[in-house]
């Protein structure tokens, strides 16, 4: 998760975060090096003391500087392309999992399952135990087996909301009366926090998103355990 004075991104929890972590790197460099090319042009035109009278259209830089440019903007949007559609790619999802945005507080069915559902409510700041972390604990967390395939269908019961994790890579908008979704596989076991990601109103700020990956078998220990207490 995110912590104090912290530059970069979180570290990544999922294929598709990672893949987006290298392409911020890649446009980084390029930004870098255009930024370079730049401050050395005007720190040239600045510095020199020679001065050209008769020079007044170049077809060499015209065309230096019309085609790089477009060469810049393909080594940027090949990449960018191939990301969009990997995180718009949904394959043959081993657990579904319905998400409802309610103002201040989410609700969690697991489809695959006939009767497992739950409220997640923010943990209040006195009712906090040791280590928790203040407006990102949720007194039920989303628990998903990993390395498997998980579909988040995403809508709302009132207002707009946002369902998102950083640490996966997973942002998607809950709308009344719209069905979204969305899909990760977690690449490691953890704990990962999010929260609601569109103003809602007033306690907007309170509705955080705790997803656990655990290993399949812990998954199936956990389910069974809520299946009893439904």
């Amino acid at each position: 998760m995110a912590h104090p004075s912290q530059l970069g991104f979180q570290d990544a929890a999922s294929p598709v975060m990672e893949e987006l972590l290298h392409f911020h790197d890649h446009a980084l460099m390029i930004v870098f090096l255009i930024s370079t090319l730049v401050l050395y042009i005007i720190v040239a035109m600045v510095s020199t003391k020679l001065t050209n009278k008769y020079i007044l259209d170049s077809q060499e830089i015209e065309i230096i500087w019309t085609i790089l440019p477009a060469v810049i903007l393909i080594l940027i949007a090949l990449p960018s392309l191939r990301i969009l559609y990997l995180m718009d790619e949904i394959n043959d999802p081993h657990l579904t999992i319905k998400a409802m945005g309610h103002q201040w507080y989410w609700s969690y069915e697991y489809t695959d399952y006939e009767d497992l559902g739950f409220d997640s409510y923010m943990i209040p700041t006195q009712d906090l135990a040791p280590g928790q972390f203040r407006l990102l604990e949720a007194d039920h967390r989303m628990v998903v087996p990993i390395e498997s395939p998980v579909r988040v269908l995403v809508s709302a019961e009132d207002v707009l909301h946002s369902w998102a994790v950083p640490a996966l890579g997973v942002k998607m908008d809950a709308v009344p009366g719209r069905l979204n979704q969305t899909a990760f596989i977690t690449s490691r076991p953890g704990v990962f926090y999010g929260q609601c990601s569109e103003i809602c109103g007033a306690n907007h700020s309170f509705m955080p998103i705790v997803v656990e990956a655990v290993p399949l078998e812990h998954f199936e220990n956990w389910s069974s355990m809520m299946l009893e207490d439904a």
